[in-house]
């Protein structure tokens, strides 16, 4: 398998990666901007995985070295600035962190041999159309979408996943599942007309597991999806499976379609993805502490 650096261990997707790819054969480390001893209440997510803390991903000297003493073959890029977090509003730590620091990997990475695998997002379009192509012109409006768009990184050794993604979080809120579970006991709105084709945080692992060991030569733009649902019955799913006590209420006012088309990766990989009954039962079996977690980070 292969020798595996995560950037972003403690957000969404950087903590699954930093639990699953280990179970998946491959050795992996994990950077953190904060310090080691800060993360020890959440030493059960990184158990598996060497972490390397006090890592700013705009020291550019400071990840140099820090890529090179690890000596991956394949280096994740989950950090970002994330749309519903405050500083999404700050263009000079938008575009610092969302559009130049994948181009600065892509050139580190490219002078050290190692494979960058970046995470970009459906943000990168509006939603008025749906069903959108590689080829589609990105039509964002807002500084999230734009700084990540011009993020997404090509060319040898580089590869771009535009996707999006539904899971737990170690501490933060700022998803839509840790949303949902703040809404127990409570009404919580589901958007019929806003169309979703992202993918668990554990079933997007398995597909960048896919992608590192079965296609190393993938370089450029690839759009990854699921099967389209509805907002509504994504929350629907999550809550009949969590046996949540919420009511989901129907709402028609927001209509918005950032489908993304991975017809182009499907035949390309002869990737499936799974249903989203299949995915949300996933999701609410894993076993991982989060409670705990959750406990921890707000003490």
């Amino acid at each position: 398998m292969a020798r595996v650096l995560i950037l972003g261990a403690t957000g969404m997707l950087g903590h699954k990666l930093c639990q699953m790819l280990p179970r998946l054969g491959h050795e992996a480390s994990a950077t953190a901007r904060g310090s080691a001893s800060a993360l020890k209440p959440y030493r059960e997510a990184f158990k598996q995985v060497r972490l390397i803390g006090g890592i700013d991903a705009l020291d550019e000297r400071k990840l140099e070295r820090t890529i090179s003493r690890a000596a991956p073959d394949v280096l994740i890029n989950c950090v970002g600035i994330i749309k519903q977090h405050p500083a999404a509003k700050d263009p000079l730590l938008s575009i610092g962190v969302n559009s130049c620091l994948p181009h600065r990997l892509a050139r580190l990475c490219g002078g050290l041999g190692v494979r960058l695998i970046h995470i970009s997002t459906d943000c990168v379009f509006s939603g008025r159309k749906g069903n959108y192509t590689e080829e589609d012109v990105s039509d964002a409006e807002d500084l999230y979408g734009r700084s990540k768009f011009l993020g997404e990184v090509s060319g040898r050794g580089c590869l771009t996943l535009r996707t999006s993604i539904i899971g737990r979080e170690l501490g933060g809120a700022s998803g839509l599942l840790e949303w949902f579970l703040g809404n127990r006991g409570r009404t919580a709105p589901g958007y019929t007309r806003a169309v979703y084709t992202g993918f668990t945080t554990l079933e997007m692992a398995r597909l960048i597991d896919r992608v590192i060991v079965r296609h190393p030569d993938l370089e450029g733009v690839w759009q990854v999806s699921s099967e389209p649902i509805s907002k509504y019955d994504l929350l629907c799913l999550v809550r009949d499976a969590m046996r949540l006590d919420i009511d989901v209420t129907a709402e028609a006012a927001v209509r918005i379609d950032r489908s993304l088309n991975s017809e182009k990766f499907r035949n390309k990989t002869g990737y499936q993805p799974p249903s989203w009954p299949a995915m949300i039962e996933e999701l609410a079996r894993d076993a991982a502490p989060y409670e705990e977690w959750r406990k921890a980070h707000a003490s």
